[in-house]
């Protein structure tokens, strides 16, 4: 059987990306090992630390900044997180300084948002109903 266990997000920056992605979304610093130039950096969700792990992987490829730039351009989330509560989690991200280019929106099964993850991405958070 197949697993995820690691997936990855394309950052500018790997310092701005954990500061992020622990200090406003919560998720907790897992592997940070010298890897050349740049660094091994995973983060994980606190609910399971010993799940899938998130690579904050350094955008230098010259294909990474024109890919990345149009999705934000056309208003595409790289990815996706979910939550228990879209509307709670918009109100507690904002409160810490996250900026959302979509607003908790209901679309029938689901309630999604999209915020700007400061290292050139969109990132949606949704939560079925």
């Amino acid at each position: 059987m197949i697993r995820i266990n690691l997936t990855s997000v394309l950052v500018d920056d790997q310092a701005k990306a954990l500061a992020f992605y622990t200090e406003k979304l919560g998720f907790l610093k897992k592997t940070d090992e010298p890897a050349g130039a740049a660094r091994w950096l995973t983060v994980v969700s606190p609910a399971d630390p010993d799940g899938v792990e998130l690579l904050l992987e350094p955008d230098g490829h010259p294909a990474a900044t024109p890919f990345k730039q149009a999705l934000v351009d056309d208003g595409i989330p790289f990815t996706q997180f979910a939550v228990d509560d879209v509307y709670a989690e918009v109100q507690r991200l904002k409160g810490l300084g996250v900026e959302f280019t979509q607003e908790a929106t209901d679309l029938g099964p689901v309630v999604t948002a999209v915020f700007d993850d400061t290292c050139g991405n969109l990132i949606q958070i949704a939560a079925l109903k």
